[in-house]
């Protein structure tokens, strides 16, 4: 059953990825300290919500380290964008994971 979750825990945001979730926003409070709000949307989020609330959350960490990444990259993306910055590449990270000497 697909469910949507919404979380400011970037590493929680990060073991959804891990586990089948795709990012479908985020959105940026800002009542005098700005705050991310990543919206995860997947199968069974509320039992990996349970898992990782408990933790009993098993995760591949390189797999963590890619999704934490993709996450803050897509975050400051996002910061850029509000600010009026442009980038010019698309903001996504290359996957370093099998570089020489890692």
């Amino acid at each position: 059953m697909l469910e949507t979750y919404e979380t400011s825990d970037i590493f929680r945001g990060a073991y959804f990825l891990c586990h089948g979730g795709g990012l479908s926003g985020i959105r940026i409070n800002n009542n005098g300290r700005r705050t991310a709000i990543f919206m995860i949307e997947g199968d069974d989020i509320s039992e990996l919500d349970r898992a990782y609330s408990s933790g009993k959350a098993l995760v591949n960490p390189v797999q963590l380290r890619e999704s934490l990444n993709n996450l803050r990259d897509k975050l400051f993306a996002r910061l850029r964008d509000n600010e009026g910055r442009t980038r010019d590449d698309d903001g996504e990270r290359e996957d370093r994971r099998y570089k020489a000497g890692r």
